[in-house]
């Protein structure tokens, strides 16, 4: 079944002159997937006609919401979303000061591994579409209301995993006939895809890159994150080099904060000394339990910033922490209550 929100403006004419329809239908279904509609019934332009030919052979969005939790500390809701084949996924939506933004996933699952991750529990499943990804913004911001500012792709999944889809999706939700969300309001988070920072460097997008880091040693990232072997630190802080000075834009590195793992003064002074001189920042993440791992959260967020100087950094604010928010921990539970119910 077609998912009309993979297309681009121009692919919905093709599609719909191919369907005998004139191509305005294009402009017509590209704003109403903006709009988060999951019917065809709810294209109110569009002849009743039509609207019965597409529902045998295609979906506005190819997913909808399956469950939601709503935060009774923050204005954080986190949305288990339900993808046309059954597949289930992440999305939240959160409050800042300057507006509403939403964290999506980029795959079904997650293949990297990291230690820290409840993502990465289970595998990879699949890759998800381009407009898998837009049906996750479209449909929060229609189900809260809230006209969404900014994005950030830090769910389920590796996004440089799934570079092309994940490329397309952001020309997309930055088109100004749909969301019209500007890419210097998205956010790419990558584990250390060295290839993928280098292609991403060359398609004159103006996101922010930002690259979980979460250890200043190669033997311990190597230990939390199976992609150290492949490519370890140096490799990787080479390949930030070349994208801050490529592109001009502040790079973001994120550092989850575990106890006596990664959280010494040593760590630190490593830590400034390899970014130091570098266009960047770091966010210091004070780190989830996790069921299945040991990994115990730090308390020395704020002392580990000031030993990070003169490399800047902020203890990044945590977000409904009441409705397990962070990426992975509510798709697994639901995994694991279908499982105990077979």
């Amino acid at each position: 079944m077609d998912n009309l929100a993979d297309l681009t403006p121009e692919e919905l004419e093709e599609y719909f002159i191919s369907l005998g329809q004139p191509k305005f239908r294009a402009k017509q279904a590209f704003s109403w997937i903006a709009k988060g509609v999951t019917e065809f019934e709810q294209m109110t332009n569009f002849p009743k006609a039509l609207q019965k030919q597409l529902k045998g052979v295609a979906t506005p969005l190819g997913a909808k919401i399956c469950e939601k939790f709503e935060s009774a500390i923050d204005e954080t809701v986190k949305y288990l979303i339900q993808l046309n084949d059954g597949n289930l996924i992440e999305t939240v939506l959160m409050s800042y000061h300057h507006g509403y933004t939403v964290c999506i996933s980029t795959e079904v699952g997650c293949a990297m591994g990291c230690a820290f991750c409840a993502s990465t529990l289970g595998g990879l499943v699949r890759r998800l579409t381009p407009g898998e990804m837009l049906a996750q913004v479209a449909l929060v911001s229609a189900d809260s209301g809230h006209k969404v500012s900014n994005i950030v792709l830090m769910g389920i999944g590796e996004p440089m995993d799934n570079y092309e889809n994940v490329v397309k999706f952001i020309r997309l939700v930055n088109r100004p006939e749909g969301m019209n969300i500007g890419q210097r309001h998205i956010s790419l988070s990558t584990c250390g895809w060295v290839n993928g920072i280098d292609r991403l460097a060359e398609e004159n997008l103006g996101i922010t890159l930002c690259v979980s880091l979460h250890a200043a040693f190669d033997e311990k990232r190597t230990a939390m994150m199976p992609i150290n072997k492949k490519h370890p630190i140096h490799t990787l802080l080479a390949a930030c080099r070349r994208y801050t000075e490529k592109t001009g834009r502040r790079m973001i590195f994120e550092y989850a904060l575990i106890k006596g793992v990664n959280d010494t003064p040593q760590d630190a002074k490593r830590l400034s000394e390899l970014l130091r001189g570098m266009l960047c920042h770091v966010n210091v993440i004070p780190v989830n339990p996790i069921q299945e791992t040991n990994f115990e959260r730090s308390e020395r967020g704020e002392a580990f910033c000031r030993q990070l100087a003169p490399v800047t950094a902020t203890v990044r604010r945590e977000l409904g922490s009441d409705i397990n928010a962070s990426c992975g921990q509510l798709r697994r539970r639901k995994l694991e209550e279908k499982g105990s119910e077979n």
